[in-house]
This record gives C-alpha cells, structure tokens and sequence, in this order.
C-alpha cells in the first residue's frame, strides 16, 4: 500500500528516524575557513507537497531544521496542495505548531507545482526563495554555499548537487565533486544531464567551484526574490508541471543573469521510478507548456522542437504578455544562448539531411523507429510501420556522419 500510495518503500521510510544523520559529502575544498562570506542573507524556504507521506514530509523539514545555521532560515512555507490524506490535515498542524518557523498554507483546489510553488512565494518574506520538493533530505552545509553566490551577486541563480535517496531502501548515494553534473535539453524540450564541459573545467582551479549549468532539473534551486519576480516569476499560462525549469533557465542566461550548479551544496532526493498523483486526462500539460516556452523564448530555434510534435501546436493560449516581459528585460536572443551557453548542443539545421529512414527492401513500409517511453531508455532502436508522423521517426544525418535525433 506504501508502495502504491507514494512510488517509494513508505514502510521502510517509516522505520527511520526523521532526524537521522547522513555522511558530509563536501570536498575538502568547501570547508575551508573564510569560503563564504560572513553576512548571508536570509531565506525562506518553500516546500509544496500533495499526498505526501507522513515520514519523508518531516525527514525533509528536519533536514532543513537540523543541518542549517538558524539566523539564514527565516520560515519554512509548506504549501499543501490540495492533499485529501489526513495524516496531513490536523496532525500536520499540531505537529508544526512546535516550530515556530514552519508556516502551513493550503489551497483551496488542485492547483499543481507551478502555481503551488507561486503560491509559496506571494507568502515569503526574505530577500532569497530556496525551492525543495518534500522527499528530499539536506545534508551538511548546504545552504551556506547556495547563499553565498546569491551575496555576491544577486542575478545569479543557484541549484545543489541532487543526490539520489534509494525508493526502495532510502540510502543516501552521493559523491564528490568530480561526478558533478550540468543541466542540458534536447530539442523535444527534455532536461538532461550532461558532464561538465571541457572548455568549463578550465575556467576552475577546483572541481568543487560552483559551474555554470544551462539549464537546471527545476525542483531545487535558491533565487534572489527580487530577481525571480523581475523575470516574471514563472508563466501563469504554465499548467501543473513541465517545462517551468527550462523556461527559468533560459531567461536567466537571456536577461542578465547566471546559472549554477554548487558542488559545495548537497541535497538528496527520492527519485520515483513513475508518479503517483493522478491528474485531469485529456490535455497534454507538457507539450502546452513547452509550445508557450518555445513561442516566447526560442525564436527561430522553436521549429526544432515543432518538428518533434508534428508541426501540431495546438491551443498554447495567449502569450503576448510573456513576449512583452521579454521585450521589456531586453533579453538576448536565443541565437546567444546557444552560442554561449550550450554550444554543445547539436543544431538540427546543421544537419545535411533529416526524416524518415526508410527500409526500401521488405515492402518497403518499415522505417527505424526508437520507442520514446522511460521503460525503452538506452534501449536499441527497432523497426516499425512507417507512420510518416514524425516523432519517434524522424532522425537527421549531421555532419560528422551520424544518425541522431
């Protein structure tokens, strides 16, 4: 039932302390006397949670509580959104009325992690918001490293390590900071991770020095308040999740700002092997919210990620505000980013040839076809009835002679 419930092994979650101890995992080059400025500012802290379980909800502020200097917590802001469990009603409130720095609110419907996590800002009241989803766990001095970067120029945006908590025993994995990772996307509008570039490893004398990241995963990160709210905070046209991270990311990069991954900040989270939340069916919630981010921020780039959804649109609504805060920020082009950002990332319109490969042999109606379901990752790809959709059909030929999506 544990299982079905949360998508993680609950009833071992319970069998563990909410204050247990993780090992540190910082390179020696964090702890250095003197690292981080003296004067940080502070924070709050925004959690959103649906239906969460009791154990791992307080595992999460406990961490926070346990393992952060309590000058730097202004509050902890759980927004609830919308549970129907009761374990996360009355008991939940009772229990929190003994931190005095935990604050509840609840939405009155479903509102989903975009808006939940925009509800939770309108509440805060210090100069940093620091976004966690609620089963993760903060190890030591996490926060100090996050807050630094932001003293020491508020434009930039700042995101832990993400260490994996097992779904099924809830160890905590880490490891330092040469197995860091940065954000990336490919053009179906996906976060992924990437190794630190070549030309960003010279930039450091440490590996444990924050890196700039293109993009970030989305559910952990610190901003400057006033920095988050001139960028717009996030789209309000964004429906429940997907799609908000890179938006954030982008127009960090485009209007002024910088985006990093801190290596000296560690945060553990359970990663779910399928969501148990259940939602309205019907509307493609991610492909709507990346038609809006591709609309507003892409420029001509977007006809990449058009392609991969079959030049279908769809109703994406009005995004002519979006467009006009763009204009306002006088934000870079897209064009920019790629160049100076992500010039990793391969450029369809580079490619020499792109479609359909199709085998002209064996009736010459089976084209290479590369399943696109979690369950097939790193799988081979395989063939199938040519459906001439796109999709999961269309590859490209780039100039170095691979065959790639």
């Amino acid at each position: 039932e544990g299982w079905q419930k949360n998508a993680f092994n609950q009833y071992v979650s319970d069998l563990i302390s909410v204050h247990r101890s993780l090992p540190d995992p910082r390179d020696p080059w964090c702890k250095v006397k003197g690292r981080y400025l003296t004067k940080l500012p502070a924070t709050s802290i925004i959690i959103c949670f649906h239906n969460e379980a009791w154990s791992v909800l307080l595992r999460t502020v406990h961490s926070v509580i346990d393992r952060s200097p309590a000058h730097l917590i202004k509050e902890i802001i759980l927004v609830d959104d919308f549970s129907d469990m009761p374990h996360l009603k009355r008991q939940l409130d009772e229990y929190m009325a003994m931190y005095p720095k935990v604050k509840i609110l609840r939405a009155s419907r479903r509102e989903g992690l975009i808006r939940a996590r925009l509800l939770g800002a309108r509440y805060a009241s210090a100069p940093v918001l620091t976004y966690l989803d609620s089963h993760c766990e903060c190890a030591q001095g996490w926060l100090e490293p996050l807050l630094d970067r932001i003293a020491r120029d508020p434009t930039t945006v700042v995101c832990p390590v993400i260490d994996v908590i097992d779904d099924t025993t809830l160890e905590y994995h880490w490891r330092d900071s040469g197995g860091v990772n940065v954000g990336g996307f490919d053009w179906n509008l996906q976060f992924n991770w990437h190794v630190v570039p070549e030309r960003e490893k010279k930039r450091h004398k440490d590996p444990a020095e924050p890196v700039h990241s293109p993009t970030m995963a989305g559910g952990l990160f610190s901003i400057d308040r006033e920095f988050f709210i001139k960028l717009g905070t996030y789209d309000s046209g964004f429906d429940i999740w997907g799609g908000e991270n890179l938006e954030l990311s982008f127009k960090t990069w485009m209007c002024g700002g910088t985006l990093e991954i801190v290596p000296c900040s560690h945060v553990g989270h359970i990663f779910r092997k399928r969501s148990p939340y259940k939602w309205k069916s019907g509307v493609n919630v991610l492909k709507r919210n990346s038609v809006r981010l591709a609309q507003v921020w892409m420029d001509e780039y977007s006809k990449y990620y058009y392609q991969r959804v079959g030049n279908d649109l769809g109703d994406y609504g009005d995004v002519s505000v979006r467009k006009g805060l763009r204009k306002r920020l006088g934000c870079k082009s897209f064009k920019w980013y790629l160049d100076n950002v992500f010039p990793e990332l391969f450029i369809p319109g580079d490619a020499v040839a792109s479609g359909e490969v199709r085998n002209l042999g064996y009736g010459a109606k089976t084209c290479l076809d590369s399943p696109a379901r979690k369950s097939n990752l790193h799988k081979p790809v395989g063939l199938y009835p040519c459906h001439r959709m796109g999709g999961n059909q269309y590859w490209m030929l780039s100039k170095e002679g691979e065959i790639r999506r």
